[in-house]
């Protein structure tokens, strides 16, 4: 990792496209619109984060509960200077509305994407809701292909303006076994997909042979992998994770580390610090994406202080 200036609106595609020794490796955070109408508590959440991560995804309706418009808050982001990832999901709209939010974040000069399927209604606090999943997230992505790419929408009819869209998928790394192929996400790559954005994977060995299988796919020259980490607060939590957020990769030895920790959730900041140097020595991962549910502020930290490490390593 090597020193850079201020992230600025505008910059995380070039950032991710960037390559060469003075490339730098990329660190986005996620932040949950708050269950409000009043846009300075998001802004007051998101302050921290201003000048610190490359760019913020806003969620929308994670874990299948309501909370602030996530194109609202892409919306308000983008005006106090913080470039957004706006997250839409097939959970809650058909194709029509679909189509009209990915124009409508276009003409709010919202570019990055991160297109979803989206959680289960029944996980959330209003199981009786009933899902839409009119299409699923390959075909949103190829949507926001045509938008971008042709002007149009998929009925062919064009579209007025501009989309300068940049595409990302979500992913799930696993330890490949002897001839797996990862066809899922090589499907949206050729729906559109630029970037991806993975679930939590605590383990720099199993990042390293996940992103070499994808490599070997061809995926890589084509895709920015950013790896999902987490500064994990006890090894209870870190536990419960494992067991319960599906596709979640938390090495054994880490929990071991936690459990023998006098403070867990400074060693769990210190983790992720250490997992994030290593991480961006692997060829193929272009960088981070940091989350932390309801410990929204050590995202900042991991940041800084990854950001202090790299620096200090380079001198």
């Amino acid at each position: 990792m090597n020193e850079h200036s201020t992230p600025l609106p505008g910059m995380l595609q070039d950032r991710l496209r960037q390559d060469g020794p003075n490339r730098r490796f990329v660190m986005t955070a996620e932040l949950a619109p708050p269950v409000s109408c009043d846009a300075q508590e998001l802004l007051q959440k998101a302050a921290a984060l201003k000048g610190l991560a490359d760019a913020v995804n806003v969620t929308d309706g994670a874990g299948a509960r309501a909370h602030m418009s996530a194109l609202a808050a892409a919306s308000l982001l983008l005006g106090a200077g913080i470039e957004p990832i706006l997250q839409i999901t097939c959970r809650d709209k058909n194709r029509i509305a679909l189509q009209s939010e990915m124009m409508g974040a276009a003409a709010l000069g919202i570019r990055n994407l991160l297109l979803l399927t989206g959680d289960d209604p029944k996980a959330g606090d209003q199981p009786d809701t009933k899902p839409v999943f009119d299409i699923d997230s390959k075909m949103l992505i190829e949507t926001a292909r045509r938008l971008r790419d042709d002007g149009t929408l998929p009925t062919g009819r064009k579209v007025g303006g501009r989309a300068d869209f940049f595409i990302g998928a979500a992913d799930m790394p696993i330890d490949p076994p002897a001839g797996w192929q990862p066809k899922t996400l090589l499907g949206k790559v050729q729906s559109g997909a630029q970037f991806a954005q993975t679930q939590f994977c605590m383990d720099a060995a199993i990042v390293r042979r996940y992103v070499g299988a994808l490599d070997a796919a061809g995926i890589t020259k084509n895709l920015a992998i950013l790896i999902g980490v987490n500064p994990l607060r006890s090894a209870k939590s870190a536990t419960w994770m494992k067991s319960h957020l599906y596709g979640t990769i938390i090495a054994d030895a880490t929990i071991a580390r936690l459990e023998k920790a006098a403070d867990p959730a400074r060693e769990g900041i210190a983790i992720c610090v250490e997992l994030i140097e290593e991480l961006s020595t692997i060829p193929g991962v272009a960088g981070v994406h940091i989350m932390a549910p309801g410990n929204d502020a050590a995202i900042a930290e991991v940041i800084v202080a990854a950001r202090s490490r790299a620096q200090t390593l380079t001198r």
